[in-house]
């Protein structure tokens, strides 16, 4: 029995599902974290289903606005230079099978096509991560299926069980079909490696 699906609802965002976590039994741990844009005072919740269909939601009200509709913190030109640039972490692990903690980075500006140029006083096209796609030695590990309300550079992180060793592969997608891969090499047993790659 694990946690194959969490829901992450932001109720008061234009797109209030942040994004949609999918895991496998090679996750070894149900555990996500990532960071968020919040337009305005709301509940955020976590929605959980087990794989034996069973729900469980946890909820928190952040004291947040303006995020959905904050123009990027870097300029358009350097967030195009960088564009797909993504970087994958994995903490050290001794232990086979024990769920080891990995990070994923996306140089991505992640644009919501709500946010005002204030020169030009229009609005940029929404451009933004919709798919992320992780899997080791082939075989899935987490998929999420994520919109706007994921912060620009969208970082994950998230857990594996990974201490035999094997190659560790990370696929995004965004909203204008533009696809990025990135993969890394983990040793056998003491799992510990980073990759930047476009």
């Amino acid at each position: 029995r694990f946690i194959e699906t969490i829901w992450l609802i932001v109720d008061n965002n234009p797109s209030p599902i942040a994004a949609v976590f999918h895991f496998t039994t090679a996750s070894g741990r149900a555990d996500m974290e990532t960071r968020i844009r919040v337009e305005q005072y709301t509940f955020v919740r976590a929605v959980a289903r087990t794989n034996d269909g069973k729900l469980y939601m946890a909820a928190n009200y952040v004291k947040a606005s303006g995020g959905c509709s904050a123009p990027a913190g870097k300029d358009a030109v350097a967030a195009r230079a960088s564009l797909g640039k993504m970087r994958i972490r994995v903490d050290d692990t001794n232990a086979s099978g024990t769920p080891v903690l990995a990070q994923l980075m996306i140089s991505h500006p992640n644009d919501s096509g709500l946010a005002m140029d204030q020169v030009t006083r229009t609005y940029a096209q929404p451009h933004f991560v919709r798919q992320v796609d992780v899997s080791y030695k082939g075989k899935p590990v987490m998929r999420a299926d994520v919109d706007f309300s994921i912060s620009e550079n969208p970082n994950f992180r998230f857990y594996l069980v990974a201490g035999d060793g094997g190659e560790l592969e990370a696929k995004v997608v965004d909203n204008q079909d533009l696809a990025f891969a990135t993969t890394v090499r983990l040793d056998p047993l003491r799992s510990s490696a980073a990759s930047l790659a476009q």
